[in-house]
């Protein structure tokens, strides 16, 4: 379980495969700020870039972590198949606070970034989801992208799903690897837990 407050800003800094073919998954290594690895150990939980994945080795000197990600996942996923800068959350404990929102570290779908510009003091951040995601977005509802959570300032149906719009302040993009976004990109998004239950509830009402 996660809050979609990010921890720290890592690096993918080498892929290993699994295996040789298509069906096999990939190792990877990731680079994490200093003292970010202090307190973690085999086993916990990481999310990258909001898909949840299980520490397999700790590489202290150099700073680093691995883990194993299976070829479904980085079919399912954005980000995670190359080496560059991504988002990481350790796993809630029982005594932290819940800054954001309950997130899962379970992506539900691929968005697509339509445009990320600079207005004011602040940052336009909008997104094109797909129409499986389009019914659990809401105005000023939570949305997990790349692992941060964030608030919809605007939503709008279209033919291919839904666009939403999402306001960044400066230490958001300073202090995640969201600042390196550009139109095309494709982000990983989880919808909220609360609209999930709500959509199945209304859904079996009736039944």
């Amino acid at each position: 379980m996660f809050t979609g407050i990010i921890t720290g800003v890592g690096r993918i800094v080498a892929l290993q495969d699994l295996g040789s073919s298509a069906s096999h998954g990939k190792r990877l290594s990731i680079e994490t700020p200093a003292g970010y690895l202090d307190d973690v150990g085999l086993g916990d939980s990481i999310a990258l870039n909001g898909a949840c994945m299980t520490v397999t080795s700790l590489q202290l000197a150099e700073r680093q972590f691995t883990v194993d990600i299976s070829a479904e996942s980085l079919d399912k996923t954005s980000g995670l198949d190359r080496t560059g800068t991504i988002n990481l959350e350790k796993a809630l404990r029982a005594n932290d606070r819940l800054g954001g929102h309950i997130v899962s570290g379970h992506v539900d779908g691929l968005g697509t970034v339509l445009r990320f510009e600079q207005i004011s003091e602040s940052w336009e951040l909008r997104i094109g989801a797909p129409a499986s995601l389009a019914r659990f977005l809401a105005y000023k509802g939570s949305i997990t992208v790349n692992g941060v959570s964030l608030t919809v300032n605007q939503v709008h149906d279209t033919a291919e799903g839904a666009e939403i719009s999402i306001n960044l302040i400066p230490h958001t993009v300073a202090n995640t690897a969201l600042g390196v976004l550009k139109a095309g990109d494709r982000v990983n998004l989880e919808i909220d837990t609360v609209a999930r239950y709500v959509e199945r509830m209304l859904s079996t009402t009736h039944k």
